[in-house]
């Protein structure tokens, strides 16, 4: 009877986890402060056309560079265009695209580390000295040369931030992925005859996620600051389309007519990135016990 006692306790630990996780994260007050700002964002941005307050194309000549007001928030433009409604709009754009080179970042970067953890020989070494390369060079620059190369559509931008951000993911997975592979369960595994497929996908990648959510985190908090960047330089998002980094380069052009126009966005993209950074460090200190 004794055999069979165990896997009680270890199924209803499985049941209870994502509860408990939940729990821990926001018994952190910076975590949950983080996750609060974190969750409105991305409610507000993606929900634009149901929080506006106006349409975005709706122009308004008799109120240009107009002050914050109780009709406009957060001002209104060079086209009287109601400033809040387009910070809201633009960061639907800035968001999905952070998301979708997130994706390609990780989805990239994991597939990348492991393969160079799981051959440390000259294939391993090939494909780390390729990331240190990348690496080495500045994101800004190394961005600024790919969209010279492949154009500033929303999708080239999808794209070239998710290869930015490859190399460095790809080194940390690798990193995570060699210390399990040193680990007492992995030898266990290995000796009892368990396939490479399955013990990377039921014991290695879910022993690496804790890793892997916070750095998932913080490279949706540097693509947002790089597009934010290379759109500010003017080779990022282009108009018709809208982005935070956008917002913040037209605000800087009527500096002088006025100065919300580009404080505002310019806080949003600062609270964004901190909130971001803030949620990806206390994410990973929940998961991974040993960090708590």
């Amino acid at each position: 009877m004794s055999a069979v006692s165990p896997p009680v306790p270890v199924e209803l630990a499985r049941v209870q986890r994502p509860e408990s996780v939940v729990r821990r994260l926001l018994r952190r007050p910076a975590a949950a402060v983080a996750a609060l700002v974190v969750g409105l964002l991305v409610l507000v941005t993606l929900g634009a056309p149901l929080f506006a307050p106006y349409a975005p194309t709706t122009l308004d000549f008799e109120n240009l560079f107009a002050p914050p007001t109780r009709e406009h928030l957060f001002g209104t433009d060079e086209l009287g265009r109601d400033l809040l409604t387009r910070i809201l709009y633009g960061g639907r754009t800035s968001m999905i695209l952070a998301f979708a080179a997130t994706a390609i970042a990780m989805g990239v970067g994991v597939v990348w580390g492991f393969a160079a953890a799981l051959r440390e020989g000259w294939l391993g070494e090939i494909l780390m000295r390729v990331a240190d390369t990348l690496m080495a060079m500045p994101a800004i620059l190394l961005g600024l040369v790919l969209v010279a190369a492949f154009g500033t559509s929303t999708l080239s931008m999808v794209i070239i931030l998710g290869i930015l951000f490859a190399p460095a993911t790809a080194r940390i997975a690798r990193s995570t992925l060699l210390a399990e592979l040193r680990s007492e369960y992995y030898l266990a595994a290995v000796s009892v005859g368990a396939s490479g497929r399955r013990i990377v996908a039921r014991e290695l990648l879910p022993n690496a996620l804790p890793v892997l959510v916070s750095r998932a985190s913080l490279v949706l908090a540097e693509v947002i600051f790089v597009e934010a960047s290379l759109s500010f330089v003017g080779l990022g998002i282009q108009p018709p389309e809208t982005s935070w980094g956008t917002l913040l380069q037209q605000g800087y052009a009527n500096l002088y007519s006025s100065y919300t126009y580009s404080i505002f966005p310019g806080i949003v993209i600062l609270v964004a990135v901190l909130a971001l950074n803030a949620l990806g460090d206390n994410l990973q200190k929940v998961l991974d016990p040993s960090r708590s």
